[in-house]
């Protein structure tokens, strides 16, 4: 395609958003419509300089990491996602593929809510997005590579990962996360990306091995879970899953259990906000 193509196309989809449409205050009326370069490098975590030689067509050809991140900064649909790689020479991304891609309806969702702790993961359970509750509570689930990244693998092979779990609710919450892996694995039928992560848990954790062999197989579904956080307390909540039919991805919502003070703890954890400790709980 035309060298400049790319780049009229990060600017169409640029002007076509309103600051609302991602989560940031208007400020009052713009002389020019859609987003400003600054806010769209700020949300894909680059410079400004490089973001404007991308939409000049002077920047080169942009990594599939890079391009994964502006999909997502522009609230691209899986189409426009998919055209913008191959604008830039790239084969779209395979279903599943983590390239910081997050469907837009979900983070649509996670922007809006406030009052509660939400992120957004794949159907492999890898964490794509967080809200500011979320790292509040659980900490910053997003830092890190893939494997880091990834709640079942943490849960089977890091210790601290239980830390917000009661342990009488360890083995359930084991075997829910086997059963989800086993739903995934089925969906997407002969996956390199899926024999590798199991083989992987399978040598590192000898219970992700004895409940593998359960042949369990269920997504996750709506949990009722007690957190124990050591700031904000015991928390009652209902743990929701909202799923993409297009993605696979799915909205964790941590909703404070009627009638319990969720509520209110989830307020103090807005005002100490995240201070970094690695927390995990799902």
């Amino acid at each position: 395609m035309a060298r400049g193509e790319l780049g009229d196309f990060l600017r169409s989809r640029r002007e076509a958003l309103r600051p609302s449409d991602v989560g940031i205050p208007s400020g009052g009326r713009r002389r020019t419509p859609g987003l400003r370069r600054e806010e769209v490098a700020l949300l894909a975590n680059l410079s400004v300089d490089y973001y404007e030689r991308l939409e000049q067509s002077r920047a080169g050809t942009p990594s599939e990491a890079l391009l994964g991140a502006l999909a997502r900064a522009l609230r691209l649909s899986v189409e426009e996602r998919d055209y913008l790689y191959r604008l830039a020479g790239y084969a779209a991304p395979n279903p599943g593929t983590v390239t910081g891609y997050v469907d837009p309806a979900l983070l649509f969702l996670l922007d809006a809510l406030d009052d509660v702790p939400a992120h957004v993961m794949d159907d492999l359970t890898t964490t794509l997005a967080q809200n500011a509750l979320s790292r509040a509570l659980l900490g910053r689930w997003t830092d890190g590579d893939e494997r880091s990244r990834n709640v079942i693998w943490r849960w089977f092979t890091d210790p601290e990962s239980r830390a917000l779990n009661a342990p009488e609710e360890h083995e359930s919450l084991g075997r829910g996360y086997v059963a989800d892996l086993r739903a995934a694995a089925a969906r997407r039928g002969t996956d390199p990306v899926v024999a590798q992560l199991v083989a992987d848990l399978e040598a590192a954790s000898p219970e992700f091995a004895r409940y593998w062999t359960d042949m369990q197989v269920a997504p996750l579904h709506s949990t009722r879970k007690l957190i124990v956080h050591p700031r904000a307390g015991s928390l009652d909540v209902q743990c929701d899953f909202v799923r993409s039919e297009s993605t696979g991805q799915r909205l964790v919502i941590f909703r404070p259990q009627p009638g319990s003070h969720t509520a209110d703890s989830f307020e103090f954890l807005r005002v100490i906000g995240d201070l970094g400790r690695p927390y995990v709980a799902e």
